[in-house]
């Protein structure tokens, strides 16, 4: 038993230390124009990939719910380990490609990473659509980080009533997340050069 609490307060110390690191390293990608990350045209195919990973996520979340559904617990765990891995994959990639290159701003048609009054006014109200998305879809998966460790933890310590619980808020917003992640792409994928 003494065992047993030792190793519930190291994952939960793992929980904790996660979910103050990304967003740390995220703002810091974000604050810091400085690059350091990997060269070449290479990188500039991540974003792709990244909308891909999240389209994966996005039938592996559906799916483990449908398991879930039918009552199959292990396709439903199996489904959502794939989930948690391309989120793992999605952080490592998105990490490598803005510690790489400079962010594309939306309307910025002549890919001079600024945007004139002829670029804002071309770019109209959408640019504010996506911009409250992309806002809505950065904040939430920042959010929904410990939610979904949260709901792992209690899923694999057989604490399946605080899981349930936990994962009536957590599974819409990774949905949703993973859903704007491939939308937000797709806004912005014409101002990529």
């Amino acid at each position: 038993m003494v065992k047993e609490q030792a190793d519930n307060k190291v994952y939960l110390r793992i929980i904790y230390l996660i979910t103050i690191l990304i967003p740390l390293v995220v703002a810091f990608l974000i604050f810091f124009p400085t690059k350091f990350g990997a060269e070449g045209d290479w990188v500039k195919v991540l974003p792709g990939v990244h909308a891909a990973i999240n389209s994966l996520t996005v039938l592996a979340l559906i799916a483990a719910l449908i398991s879930i559904k039918k009552g199959n617990i292990k396709l439903h765990r199996s489904f959502m380990f794939t989930a948690l891995f391309l989120g793992v994959l999605f952080l490592i990639s998105y990490v490598l490609y803005h510690s790489s290159v400079e962010s594309v701003k939306f309307g910025d048609l002549n890919y001079d990473g600024e945007l004139s009054e002829q670029e804002l006014a071309k770019a109209g109200t959408s640019r504010m659509v996506y911009l409250v998305i992309l806002a809505s879809h950065i904040l939430l998966s920042i959010l929904v980080v410990p939610f979904v460790l949260f709901a792992f933890y209690y899923a694999l310590t057989d604490q399946i009533d605080r899981h349930k619980k936990m994962v009536k808020f957590t599974y819409p917003v990774w949905l949703y997340v993973s859903i704007t992640g491939v939308v937000v792409y797709f806004m912005i994928k014409p101002y990529y050069f």
